[in-house]
């Protein structure tokens, strides 16, 4: 059964679409079945790996409201065992339409209930907020994975997020477990990035990825041709650190469950 794993950070711009595009498509290269959901109504992750969102006629937002099945709207990538469940630009109305909805944060759950067998990871992009769609996304998770910035602000509202976190264990979800946090965009070169990654060892002890994803245009050029990092330059810094980072995924996987 797949392990689905919430990728998340309400602060935007940190790195999160990438790191959730990424992961999925090494772990893809080192053997592993994985989807990646779209959740985000920009829908980065979606055409990050080359799909045009404006072209589909339904996509994650249709499987939630229950239209659609899950299965049927699951697309293959250029990347052999990594799959995607698109978004399109309904999803952006979905947030409004399920508040009045019983059991509205469980619909993601409910939709991904008849795909868990068919991959080892599904992985969810969710949108830079902490709205109802991302509750969605962490209520249908069984682990929480949250790109942090090394920049001077990338502490506020990271307690925000833990206490949302622990609002669904409370509530919702006790079983619901931060994995870890990746430090993004690091410039080993400035004093801050250092500050900013001491600050984190202290805020999650044992919880920092020792993969740390460096700055990188390679990487930020990548998504304008509807590619990961590992189809637009596989010899990269930027892709090494993120072949890094799945293999460090996996083996904790390995020794925590």
């Amino acid at each position: 059964m797949a392990h689905i794993i919430s990728v998340v950070n309400q602060k935007g711009g940190v790195g999160k679409t990438t790191t959730a595009l990424n992961l999925a498509a090494f772990l893809a290269e080192a053997g592993k079945f994985v989807l990646l959901v779209d959740l985000d109504p920009q829908a980065n992750a979606t055409s990050g790996l080359g799909v045009d969102y404006n072209t589909l006629e339904a996509g994650i937002y249709e499987a939630l409201i229950g239209t659609h099945r899950v299965r049927d709207l699951i697309l293959k990538t250029e990347h052999e065992g990594l799959k995607v469940l698109p978004a399109t630009q309904a999803l952006a109305g979905a947030a409004v339409e399920l508040v009045t909805m019983e059991e509205r944060e469980h619909f993601l759950r409910k939709a991904l209930m008849e795909i868990k067998h068919d991959f080892d990871y599904i992985l969810i992009d969710n949108p830079p907020s902490l709205g109802l769609i991302t509750i969605n996304g962490l209520v249908a998770s069984d682990s929480v994975l949250i790109p942090v910035q090394a920049e001077y602000y990338a502490l506020e509202g990271l307690g925000q997020l833990l206490n949302t976190v622990n609002l669904i264990r409370e509530n919702i979800k006790p079983e619901l477990s931060v994995m870890g946090a990746i430090i993004t965009m690091y410039d080993g070169r400035t004093r801050l990035s250092k500050e900013v990654l001491e600050e984190l060892y202290r805020y999650f002890p044992d919880k920092i990825f020792r993969s740390v994803i460096p700055r990188s245009v390679r990487l930020a050029e990548a998504p304008s041709f509807g590619k990961t990092i590992l189809g637009y330059d596989p010899s990269s810094k930027a892709a090494k650190a993120y072949q890094r980072l799945a293999r460090e995924f996996i083996m904790r996987e390995e020794d925590h469950y």
